[in-house]
């Protein structure tokens, strides 16, 4: 299971890079964007108030791809590192993924499978106990 969980790791940081690829594209067009329409605004006053309009789709766009790619990443760098809290972070992050159709979903899949199905330490594999009276 140790193998996949290094799988899993990896491909969520493939992920998250993926996700501030995007982001930097955004940046990009946005940025294009609102020059053109700056210099629109010149000749036309509507283009003016497509400005603010531009501005805050942007910053919608890229805050979510923000939220959603970073998690993956350092999900991914705590589960190689074996850290104690990359478990929880990557069940929500895989359970975001699930969102993201088709890849992310897969991803989403095999993440929750991955961290599901581990294997058992041998103190949890023990049986339980006869069980506590209280009288």
């Amino acid at each position: 299971m140790e193998k996949h969980k290094k799988i899993l790791a990896v491909l969520n940081i493939v992920w998250g890079s993926f996700g501030l690829i995007g982001c930097l594209i955004l940046v990009v067009v946005f940025g294009g964007l609102l020059g053109f329409v700056q210099v629109a605004s010149r000749h036309t006053p509507d283009a003016r108030m497509a400005m603010p309009i531009l501005g805050i789709i942007a910053m919608i766009a890229v805050a979510v791809l923000l939220l959603t790619s970073l998690p993956a990443i350092i999900a991914g760098i705590g589960l190689l590192q074996a850290a104690s809290w990359a478990r929880t972070l990557t069940l929500i992050v895989s359970a975001i993924h699930l969102l993201h159709i088709p890849f992310g979903t897969a991803l989403g899949i095999y993440g929750l499978w991955v961290l599901f199905s581990e294997e058992k330490s041998p103190l949890q594999a023990r049986p339980a106990g006869p069980p506590v009276r209280i009288s």
